[in-house]
């Protein structure tokens, strides 16, 4: 069995999803350990070319989240979606310890998905910016202020620390299989993979 930190993103089931995650004490913030889980946040973040991670995803209930929207991903979406949903290039920002607050009260409702809940998505309301506080690491700024996609991570990730999972805030109605055309398409000989 593995340890954590995983080199892969567990899946909703695991009770560190659901558990209230610790602050990093001051002491431990630039000790090898924490910048060892970093590191492989990262590395788990850019393996399966996602734009979020949060700790307890990869099995450290800490509150630690790192965010990048890089700017290749913007070929992955048509470009009348790319403006709707308010996306942006977000540069690679970790923080330790990080708050958020709401700093507009217009929300938008779009589709989200989460690599700890793979293979499914469903339309969650979030707040259109916000501002994150925190201990930045690997040059990100100690203060950030985030709006539309990259305000909608934020807010994905710092659920996380809380033991939230976007199901919790998710119209209920919209929750769908990503992949149920592929899946009729093969006639059920189709899979949802959890490694890459």
């Amino acid at each position: 069995m593995a340890t954590p930190p995983y080199n892969y993103f567990t899946q909703i089931g695991d009770p560190v999803l659901r558990q209230v995650a610790e602050k990093v004490a001051p002491e431990e913030i630039d000790s090898l350990e924490i910048d060892q889980i970093v590191d492989r946040m990262v590395k788990v973040l850019r393996h399966y070319d996602c734009v979020g991670v949060a700790a307890p995803q990869v099995g450290v209930p800490l509150r630690i989240i790192a965010m990048e929207f890089r700017e290749g991903k913007k070929d992955q979406f048509k470009p009348e979606i790319y403006e709707e949903r308010k996306m942006s290039t977000l540069p690679l920002a970790v923080y330790v310890n990080p708050e958020l607050e709401i700093i507009s009260s217009q929300v938008n409702k779009h589709p989200e998905g989460c690599m700890s809940v793979r293979g499914y998505s469903a339309q969650v309301e979030r707040y259109d910016k916000v501002r994150i506080r925190g201990i930045g690491k690997l040059g990100t700024p100690s203060e950030m202020e985030l709006e539309g996609w990259s305000a909608r991570i934020a807010q994905h990730e710092m659920d996380h620390l809380n033991g939230t999972i976007y199901v919790d805030r998710m119209d209920v109605s919209t929750f769908n299989c990503v992949s149920w055309e592929q899946i009729n398409a093969a006639e059920g000989r189709s899979a949802i993979w959890f490694h890459k």
